[in-house]
């Protein structure tokens, strides 16, 4: 992908701002619209296409999981970023189910940010460490739920890496192996646990859905 197009969702019209600022300095980076409403950003995506969109949970009156359904029902196909100043675990996993790709907390640094745009728009998902954290904490896991085979070592191992928001290479860096074994490891993942794409699998993880094994 040669240029992201982006669209910027935030009632901040200063933190808009900021981000229109801190994106022209990326050349592949293109900020096609920018608005603070659910009506707006409707009216954006039917003149502009869009590969991006960066959404604030809290829209004033509105919600940014409102704005998900919406533009789902609209035909959007682009992926979403939630870049939000706070969420709670149901909130989180609300999104995530909805279809998001990501959530960046606003108090973590700009060149995160830009480094989770690129791997949202490049098919992969980001959860800043704070957000996996909370989940983590206050989601109950449910009891007998678990299902598909237990996981081996390594694919618990290439799991934590993807609730990590790592990349297949970084992951592979990280186990000392290689990028294709990781693929053939979240395939694995995927078939274990019912789902089709890495969004569907960190939920699944996060809800207790996996079985992994025992220690």
């Amino acid at each position: 992908m040669e240029h992201i197009r982006l669209i910027l969702i935030d009632d901040h019209v200063l933190f808009r701002e900021s981000l229109g600022r801190l994106f022209a300095s990326e050349q592949d980076l293109e900020v096609v619209g920018q608005c603070s409403t659910i009506a707006e950003a409707l009216d954006i995506l039917q003149h502009s296409q869009v590969d991006l969109m960066l959404l604030d949970f809290n829209l004033g009156k509105e919600r940014g999981t409102d704005l998900i359904a919406a533009v789902q029902q609209a035909g959007y196909a682009g992926r979403i970023l939630m870049v939000t100043a706070v969420m709670d675990a149901a909130e989180v996993l609300k999104a995530l189910q909805y279809g998001t790709s990501g959530v960046f907390l606003k108090h973590s640094p700009p060149g995160a940010l830009i480094q989770a745009i690129h791997m949202v728009a490049g098919g992969e998902v980001w959860l800043d460490r704070g957000i996996v954290q909370l989940l983590a904490e206050r989601v109950p896991l449910p009891a007998n739920e678990a299902f598909g085979m237990p996981l081996t070592d390594r694919e618990e191992q290439v799991l934590h890496g993807v609730l990590e928001g790592s990349t297949n290479r970084k992951i592979a860096e990280e186990l000392g192996g290689s990028e294709g074994s990781v693929k053939a490891a979240i395939q694995q993942l995927f078939r274990k646990s019912g789902v089709r794409t890495r969004s569907q699998l960190v939920r699944a993880a996060l809800e207790g859905h996996i079985q992994t094994r025992q220690k």
